[in-house]
């Protein structure tokens, strides 16, 4: 029997097994996929080049766990251009100032918002803004939160941006951000390929049964770090949860998320960043000699990439309104992360809604001292559910299980 076995190997669970490990608790992490990262996933070129993300995409802040596992990392360099896409025409971002508002002067406007219960897309028309300086601010904060503005709560959020324990600027991480997962996975008893079907504490209360598809195993307690959603569509069963708890997870779904690196015929002229305002594309990357162009989209902006990826035409069409460089080239190779597809993440994170703040808390609550909650959902309305909020959520449940057993003793 482990003493601990925690559920997930994406950053929540594996800075909940480092932060066991630590303190002398015999700690296994069992993960479903072949690797280890969760939602963290990077993209080496075969001709090695730098490493791109098709998950995660940068460290946020200067005080982001991230550096204290991979030590000083590199400040997130600035585009040579930036450009945002409008009717189909791709201008300079720097247009996006002269109205006065915005799509980030809104976003730091509304971290200082703490009134009232409205939604982020109620909130933007109250800013006094143009019509068309709303319509960009709302898919900059759809890109943002992975979720219709309509959809957010803009006080949870606003509070999840206060207390965010990150710190100020982005970072990147050279060699990928999978990185961080690996060095982490290398303080702990990792196991890959082995999803937990099922999850049941004893019945005399003595210790907690997994079921996976290699065998039954058993430990004194359990960590659950997976995202809710793995649990409301059924991949994952946990015997006595309640209602409540039931409820939560269906609260807690992650929005849509779709990332692919799309790799061309020849290089980028120059470093290029393009947020594409009408909701077809996301946001754009490319870099100066390289070939690839990255593209992250969510909510509805990554069903139109979706949907473009599955044809070259639609895909190389998208791709010219943006970055009008690649009209001329070919696609060569396509990369794709479809998060919302995959069944272990459900989507890309779980943006603050209307209950979500306290579907997140009954969520994180422990059950009877043996089965615990972690990761990102579990944070939602309260910090940013990003890596740092991944992390320090980790380690929250982690401390919880060192409570429950210096009680038990």
């Amino acid at each position: 029997m482990s003493e601990v076995v925690v559920v997930g190997a994406g950053v929540a669970g594996l800075a909940c097994a480092v932060r066991l490990a630590e303190a002398g608790v015999d700690a296994q992490v069992l993960e479903a996929r072949s690797r280890t990262g969760g939602r963290v996933r990077s993209f080496r070129p075969a001709d090695g080049g730098p490493a791109l993300e098709l998950g995660a995409q940068i460290v946020h802040g200067d005080r982001n766990p991230a550096h204290t596992v991979l030590g000083p990392l590199p400040a997130l360099p600035r585009p040579t251009a930036a450009y945002v896409v409008s009717g189909r025409t791709a201008r300079p971002m720097a247009l996006l100032a002269r109205g006065g508002c915005p799509p980030w002067l809104a976003e730091a406007r509304l971290a200082a918002y703490r009134e009232g219960s409205v939604s982020v897309g109620s909130w933007l028309t109250t800013l006094g803004a143009a019509p068309a300086e709303v319509a960009v601010a709302r898919e900059w904060f759809r890109q943002t939160w992975a979720a219709d503005p309509g959809r957010i709560d803009a006080a949870a959020a606003g509070l999840a941006m206060r207390q965010d324990p990150g710190g100020r600027g982005e970072f990147t991480v050279p060699g990928g951000l999978d990185l961080l997962t690996a060095r982490l996975a290398e303080r702990v008893r990792v196991r890959t390929g082995v999803p937990v079907r099922r999850i049941a504490v004893e019945p005399d209360g003595s210790g907690v049964r997994l079921a996976t598809e290699d065998g039954e195993t058993t430990a004194s307690q359990v960590v659950v770090t997976v995202p809710p959603a793995v649990v409301d569509r059924g991949l994952l069963t946990i015997d006595g949860l309640d209602e409540d708890r039931r409820a939560a997870a269906r609260t807690l779904a992650p929005g849509d998320a779709y990332c692919a690196v799309v790799t061309l015929s020849g290089p980028a002229p120059q470093d290029i960043s393009v947020f594409d305002a009408d909701g077809a594309g996301g946001f754009l990357s490319c870099r100066r000699g390289r070939p690839e162009v990255t593209v992250v989209a969510k909510d509805t902006a990554a069903a139109c990439v979706r949907a473009a990826a599955g044809a070259a035409g639609q895909l190389a069409a998208l791709l010219a309104v943006a970055l009008p460089w690649t009209a001329a080239l070919d696609i060569v190779a396509v990369e794709t992360a479809d998060w919302s597809a995959e069944p272990f993440s459900g989507g890309g994170f779980c943006a603050p809604g209307p209950d979500s703040t306290a579907a997140a808390e009954r969520w994180a609550r422990p059950l009877g001292g043996r089965l615990f909650f972690a990761g990102e959902a579990a944070v939602t309305g309260r910090a940013l559910p990003w890596l740092q909020g991944a992390y320090a959520d980790g380690r929250r449940a982690a401390e919880e299980v060192l409570k429950a057993r210096k009680q038990g003793q």
